[in-house]
């Protein structure tokens, strides 16, 4: 028997994970010297906090 995990963040990152979804934290791309939108591609300048495009945000 697999013991039980930490906390019950973790507990519901099994959960999910178990279904199929998508557990880590999603944060920007890299293309060439610029950020790239994990939403919409969307590249921006390295100093971008939030897609200007689609408004995705990784503090989020």
């Amino acid at each position: 028997m697999a013991s039980a995990p930490t906390s019950d963040d973790a507990l519901f990152d099994q959960f999910l994970d178990d279904r199929g979804h998508d557990t880590e934290t999603v944060d920007w791309e890299t293309s060439y010297n610029k950020k790239q939108c994990p939403e919409c591609g969307a590249l921006h300048d390295a100093s971008a906090t939030d897609c200007a495009v689609c408004g995705w945000d990784p503090r989020t």
